[in-house]
């Protein structure tokens, strides 16, 4: 069995719609998981924030505007009147339900129930819709098996357990239906895998029931060598090892979710990058096997903006252990993740991408020393085989670079990648630079 990953562009119309229809049913048996169609989420997002700052009125008004949005989807995509019915009545139920919310005090767990119900019209609609031309099927309702646990992580013993029975109760089918993106937490409320979590959806499913591969269909045909939205003549790449993959979606990669790749990791299952809008390009394949580099260094560069710079300049870090465990615990405390880190005898400096916290971080960090910040920062992330016996990339790397100022260099922590830190308003001078060398 595979598992069929679309997003929110793939159906975003009612004919793609019926086209991914198409697509799954020379993929079977297979379970499908869907996103929600695209611009829904971002409008669900302006009802959340209108609701948490008692705009009622301005709530309303994005609600209807969704709910015309998909009686014209819903007109176009179904033939029969009493599946418009039918589709008419899920969101008019969906839009009763989040109305409800404006007469009562709003928190965020009744902003993560409202997030949720973009898959849920999706599925509802596309589960509809393959009734309607008599397509066999099961929608399995992902807040059924879908958990995170106290910490946010997922949990998998939960998720394969309830999956697998699921499946095994309705062993004579070989197409299922779910959601990508929502869930539940630890005290069973409806919650989410964060943005762009629907390709991790996929991924934990398809690592629970150890499916023969994960497909993750978009509107681009596989990871390219570079960003093609400020490089020209980019090129899919046609294999990359789970490591590379995951350097290149934590560091900007936009077309695969950052942590999507290590449940198919753990239990090997490959993963392919395909395009719905060209469904016979050959797309990515990511899998274990190491992948030859054929002479060349560099596979892809990958930008992630956002990022903010912190270096904290001390006289006391001179010979005295443990003061980057000190720097370090600040970050836990915070729950920060820290992106980049570069250090000498008298200053340690890191990148974050996450700002949430950042007064608190920096009023710690100055018990230890002063503290610099620059905001508006980019990672340029290299991936490829940076074995370090082997001569030549970094020069090349620099060569390519010599007029550019590097705010911070990261060489030798990974077979797999370089990465640079760079003013954003040098991002695509930077990005081209190393398109023509490489």
């Amino acid at each position: 069995m595979k598992v069929l990953k679309f997003g929110g562009t793939s159906i975003g119309t009612p004919q793609r719609m019926r086209d991914v229809a198409v697509l799954i049913r020379k993929e079977l048996p297979c379970v499908v998981v869907l996103s929600a169609v695209s611009g829904t989420t971002n409008a669900l997002v302006d009802v959340s924030d209108s609701l948490l700052k008692n705009k009622k009125e301005n709530s309303i008004k994005i609600l209807n505007n969704i709910e015309t949005k998909y009686v014209k989807f819903i007109c176009e995509l179904f033939s029969t009147e009493a599946c418009k019915r039918k589709g008419f009545e899920l969101i008019k139920n969906i839009s009763v339900r989040i109305k409800k919310f404006s007469s009562g005090k709003f928190s965020v767990k009744e902003e993560k129930i409202i997030l949720a119900q973009g898959e849920l019209i999706s599925t509802g609609l596309f589960s509809l819709y393959l009734s309607e031309i008599g397509v066999s099927h099961v929608l399995l309702p992902a807040l059924d098996f879908m958990k995170i646990n106290k910490d946010e992580e997922p949990d998998t013993k939960f998720i394969e357990a309830n999956l697998n029975k699921q499946l095994s109760e309705n062993n004579k089918v070989n197409l299922f239906l779910t959601q990508g993106y929502i869930c539940r937490n630890s005290s069973n409320e409806i919650d989410n895998l964060k943005r762009g979590g629907s390709d991790y959806s996929a991924s934990l499913i398809g690592a629970a029931i150890n499916c023969e591969e994960i497909q993750i269909w978009t509107d681009i045909d596989g990871i390219h060598n570079n960003d093609p939205r400020f490089v020209t003549n980019t090129k899919p790449i046609d294999e990359l090892s789970f490591d590379e993959a995951a350097e290149l979606a934590y560091f900007g990669a936009k077309i695969l979710h950052p942590s999507s790749v290590l449940p198919a990791k753990e239990k090997n299952v490959p993963v392919r990058l395909l395009n719905t809008l060209k469904p016979q390009a050959k797309g990515t394949l990511i899998h274990e096997r190491k992948i030859k580099s054929n002479g060349r260094h560099v596979k892809a560069v990958a930008a992630k903006d956002g990022i903010i710079a912190v270096k904290i300049i001390s006289g006391r870090m001179l010979l005295a252990y443990g003061f980057l465990r000190r720097v370090f615990e600040i970050f836990e405390l915070y729950k920060t993740p820290i992106d980049m880190i570069t250090t000498s005898e008298v200053a340690v400096s890191l990148t974050i991408d996450d700002d949430r916290n950042l007064t608190g971080i920096i009023k710690e960090l100055q018990k230890l020393g002063n503290v610099e910040v620059n905001k508006n920062q980019t990672i340029i992330c290299l991936v490829g085989d940076f074995i370090a016996e082997k001569s030549g990339a970094a020069l090349r790397i620099f060569n390519a670079l010599k007029n550019i100022p590097l705010r911070m260099i990261s060489y030798g922590g990974s077979e797999n990648n370089i990465t640079l830190l760079v003013d954003t308003k040098l991002k695509s001078d930077v990005l081209n630079s190393l398109n023509k060398i490489f």
